[in-house]
C-alpha cells in the first residue's frame, strides 16, 4: 500500500535560497537513487517565501524506511539543520484509493 509523506518546513528568515538549494541538490538524488520513491515533489508557499512543503509518496512503508535510512538523507539533515526555523511538521498518510 502507498504511503504519502507531507512536510512543512519553515526557513529562518533570510536562509530560504540556501535551503531551496538543498533541496534541489536532494530531489536528483532521490530520484536518481530510490526507485520505491513514486513522487517527490517541492513546494514553496505563495503567501510566505520561508515556508517550503514537501508532498512525497513511496511504492509502500518500506520504500518510505529505505528513504529515511539512505546516506544522502542523513547528508540533507546535517546541511538544513542551521537553516531551519523550528521543527519540520510532518503528516504521514496511507493511500486509500487512487482513480
Amino acid at each position: 500500500m502507498p504511503v504519502t509523506l507531507i512536510a512543512r518546513i519553515k526557513a529562518k528568515q533570510g536562509c530560504e535560497g540556501q535551503l531551496e538549494e538543498a533541496f534541489r541538490d536532494m530531489i536528483k538524488k532521490v530520484r536518481a537513487a530510490e526507485p520505491g520513491c513514486q513522487a517527490y515533489i517541492l513546494h514553496r508557499a505563495n503567501d510566505d517565501a520561508t515556508q517550503f512543503v514537501w508532498y512525497e509518496t513511496y511504492s509502500d512503508q518500506a520504500a518510505f524506511d529505505n528513504h529515511r535510512k539512505t546516506e544522502h538523507m542523513k547528508e540533507m539533515g546535517g546541511r538544513i539543520a542551521n537553516l531551519l526555523d523550528g521543527r519540520p511538521q510532518l503528516e504521514m498518510l496511507t493511500e486509500v484509493d487512487r482513480k
